[in-house]
């Protein structure tokens, strides 16, 4: 036989390899820290027990600061069985690389902020200030914000939870301030058979809207929604499944329906800067004596003209005989529901963050989780930011290929 060429006999048996698979690097052990929160009357916390003893069986380490659960009523013997270490010191859980917050990161806070460290937590650009912005980046600081966190559909799953329970709760809330009990005009909100509706003025057909008028029918009020946008009003009507009263923002119609409603609802969302003006001064001089607005858009300035800020310990003023309720954060007066709301949406990250070793691999292929952080590894991501406070704007997509 000729030598070099390749010979096939026939006293051999060929079969095929096993095929070897791509194995994933193993995951990386989380040590996640979450701090006290003492600023802006905020009593969530942003993981709930239940959340942190999923984690632990995972293999993460959390670190839960003293006292951090008691404005949603977890206790912190709650924590420890589920697996978490408490900390009496607030350096302490600084330590950790990774820090969820469920207020904004805060000045007395800079200090404690390690190089390199992972924050997870609400921007609030109201309160928000360059310097702390600018510490952060010197920190070289990776930050995702609740506000801007998207999940696979696109939607922002926070915020759209918050904005379930600020809905339900606008409704609440102004059935307590109709009741003789805080010197309302003494009336149910809904009605009983034979006495005509409360009548309920809805502006803003968002998820606020829909939930504030979903809880107002439930409890047998009359509602009507005012929107400039068609769409958001068709698809109110149809998540709703009943034939409602629906207006563009038209000021004539609205200055003639505040006149005789009982609750006005301010519901807008902006998406960016402050919220439009759209009910004057002189709207709420012609409204009924005892009449109660809730500002929900305070948060972003507010869309009645009379609005000012309030407080969870006194969240009323009275204006023109109108009570007003201009309280922001509403879902922090009911802290528990709201934890468990954002708890659910951070668990399961938190444990895909810990599955693809680290916030930085798993931002290499899930795309909408990018729309989230505004500072990675110090170098500022969002281009509101920069333009709101003139500091320099960094693409995330050229970051991320960059280190590739």
């Amino acid at each position: 036989m000729a030598s070099g060429k390749p010979a096939v006999s026939a006293s051999f048996s060929y079969e095929t390899l096993e095929e070897t698979l791509d194995i994933k690097p193993k995951g990386a052990e989380l040590l996640i820290g979450i701090p006290r929160e003492n600023l802006y009357q905020e009593n969530r916390i942003a993981l709930t027990p239940d959340a942190v003893g999923v984690l632990a069986a995972n293999g993460h380490r959390v670190v839960v600061e003293h006292r951090a659960g008691e404005g949603a009523h977890f206790s912190e013997k709650d924590y420890s069985d589920a697996g978490a270490k408490i900390a009496y010191d607030k350096k302490e859980v600084f330590q950790c690389d990774l820090i969820i917050k469920s207020a904004p990161v805060n000045d007395s806070e800079l200090d404690c902020l390690r190089q390199n460290q992972t924050i997870i937590s609400p921007i609030h650009l109201a309160v928000m200030k360059t310097e702390i912005l600018q510490k952060m980046m010197e920190k070289k600081i990776t930050a995702l914000s609740f506000e801007n966190l998207k999940d696979d559909s696109g939607h922002n799953p926070i915020v759209r939870s918050m904005s379930e329970i600020a809905g339900s709760a606008v409704m609440l809330i102004a059935g307590n301030y109709l009741s003789n009990a805080n010197n309302g005009k003494g009336m149910l909100l809904g009605g009983i058979s034979g006495i005509p509706p409360t009548k309920v003025i809805i502006i803003g057909a968002g998820i606020v809207g829909e939930y504030a008028a979903r809880t107002a029918l439930a409890m047998g009020s009359s509602v009507k929604v005012f929107d400039n946008n068609i769409y958001k009003l068709k698809r109110m009507q149809n998540n709703m499944g009943v034939r409602m009263w629906t207006s563009v923002i038209e000021p004539k119609i609205l200055a003639k329906q505040l006149k005789t409603c009982d609750v006005a609802v301010g519901a807008l969302t902006s998406t960016g800067g402050r919220t439009p003006i759209i009910v004057t001064e002189e709207m709420v001089t012609q409204m009924r004596p005892g009449s109660v607005v809730v500002d929900v858009s305070i948060d972003r300035g507010g869309c009645f003209e009379t609005s000012e800020l309030t407080t969870h310990e006194n969240p009323i003023f009275i204006k023109h005989g109108v009570i007003h309720y201009c309280v922001p954060n509403i879902p922090s007066g009911f802290a528990r529901t709201a934890s468990q709301a954002i708890s659910n949406v951070l668990m399961p990250l938190l444990l895909e963050i810990g599955g693809e070793g680290g916030l930085e691999n798993l931002i290499w292929h899930k795309f909408n989780i990018r729309s989230g952080i505004y500072l990675f590894k110090g170098a500022l991501t969002n281009i509101h930011l920069s333009q709101r406070f003139n500091l320099k704007y960094t693409d995330l997509n050229l970051l991320i290929a960059s280190q590739r």
